[in-house]
């Protein structure tokens, strides 16, 4: 047996709670609907062993993608005319996946208990995030909850179709990075030793160059269990440094300074901070609330660290282009557009306005890049592989000449 307390709603609507012995949750349940209550909530008590519903839920398990699609269709639902626990009803019936069901059931017995949305959601910060509850509080506070919502929504496509504009534009150069990288170690390793045999029966010393082809196959043919160490040791040390604040802001500084690489970083992150500051903006939350949700959205440390200067300087009274500006770090055009906001009071429509402006340039600067990277990834590997062929042939040419 074990203890299990409950919250449990009455017919008449009201919250009751307490404790209760049972050999697992759905003997507790059936006691507490055998009391003529309806379960919200059922939980381990002190010393208890059973799993709760929470332990089975992973928050980790939620994409972006699922927490859009649910989005999209609560704020249909809402705008219309459906009440907020009949449209998760609803959205718990049409839900895919057993995590979105128990999530969904929780946040919607939450909801029936006289607990707010936003509150509900708040359960689950790795899901939902301070942007997304700060905006449905917002929503709450204004009494239009479906139209914040599907501006969260049109938000998260956006969101979206930047994330897809670089992850596809990436797509070629990783297929032609590791193309090349399994062409040169199939040469390395299955066909250079075929030649290696007729240089070692010749009993004559090789060219340079070709004893470091030769020598890298044989390596890689003896010790190619040494590579994946490699390559896991080298992701364990990044991941080690960006697990350190100190040593992340030093690469993100190198990164914002590498030519096209930095311009895109720079673009894409500018276009993230406008359409979460002015979304969060048109639904009333206050600038500087806004700016600290905000900054948590940033990826780069650098950028990070100077929208909070920024901040730091408008809780003195100052606006938020100028001190935007000294910090050297944000594009000189997104942050005059922002001053035009300021002074004509609609820096919320004009941060809309930065965010399209700099969506399309983050899709012009990776047209620019892939222009640059695909000829010299393919001058590249024609390098490599030519210089490979080419000690071979040295070492051919020298043979024949000897024997002749």
């Amino acid at each position: 047996m074990a203890r299990f307390t409950f919250k449990a709603s009455s017919p008449g609507g009201e919250v009751e709670s307490g404790e209760i012995d049972a050999a697992d949750q759905a003997s507790a349940v059936e006691r507490i609907q055998g009391m003529g209550l309806i379960p919200i909530r059922v939980e381990v008590g002190s010393g208890g062993t059973a799993t709760t519903r929470k332990g089975v839920f992973t928050t980790r398990r939620v994409s972006q993608a699922q927490l859009g699609e649910i989005t999209r269709e609560l704020a249909t639902l809402l705008r219309s005319g459906l009440p907020l626990d009949r449209a998760m009803e609803i959205l718990i019936g049409m839900s895919s996946t057993p995590t979105m069901t128990i999530m969904l059931t929780e946040i919607r017995d939450e909801v029936r208990g006289g607990a707010t949305l936003s509150k509900a959601i708040g359960q689950y910060p790795d899901v939902f995030g301070r942007f997304y509850i700060g905006m449905i509080k917002a929503g709450e506070a204004g009494g239009s909850l479906g139209t914040v919502l599907t501006r969260i929504s049109e938000f998260m496509e956006r969101s979206k179709e930047l994330r897809e504009t670089v992850t596809s534009a990436l797509i070629y150069p990783a297929i032609l990075i590791l193309a090349s990288a399994t062409s040169v170690l199939l040469l390395l390793v299955f066909v250079v030793p075929q030649f290696s045999q007729m240089f070692e029966q010749s009993g004559k010393a090789l060219p340079l160059p070709t004893q470091i082809v030769v020598g890298a196959g044989e390596w890689l043919r003896i010790y190619w269990w040494t590579l994946p160490i490699v390559l896991i040791a080298i992701h364990r040390y990044f991941a080690w440094q960006m697990g350190h604040p100190e040593r992340k802001f030093v690469w993100d500084g190198r990164l914002l300074r590498l030519g096209l690489v930095g311009d895109l970083l720079t673009k894409v992150e500018v276009a993230r901070l406008a359409r979460t500051l002015g979304t969060l903006l048109t639904n009333g939350i206050p600038l500087l609330g806004a700016l600290a949700i905000v900054r948590e959205t940033i990826g780069n440390s650098v950028i990070a660290a100077g929208l909070e200067a920024a901040r730091e300087q408008l809780q003195s009274g100052h606006g938020l282009s100028k001190p935007l500006m000294a910090q050297g770090v944000f594009p000189p055009l997104a942050v005059h557009m922002m001053s035009v906001g300021e002074e004509t009071g609609r820096l919320d429509e004009m941060l809309t306005q930065v965010a399209d402006v700099y969506d399309k340039e983050v899709s012009h600067a990776v047209k620019r890049m892939l222009a640059l990277l695909e000829p010299v990834l393919i001058l590249g590997l024609g390098l490599v592989i030519g210089g490979i062929i080419l000690s071979i042939l040295l070492a051919i040419l020298k043979v024949n000449s000897l024997v002749g």
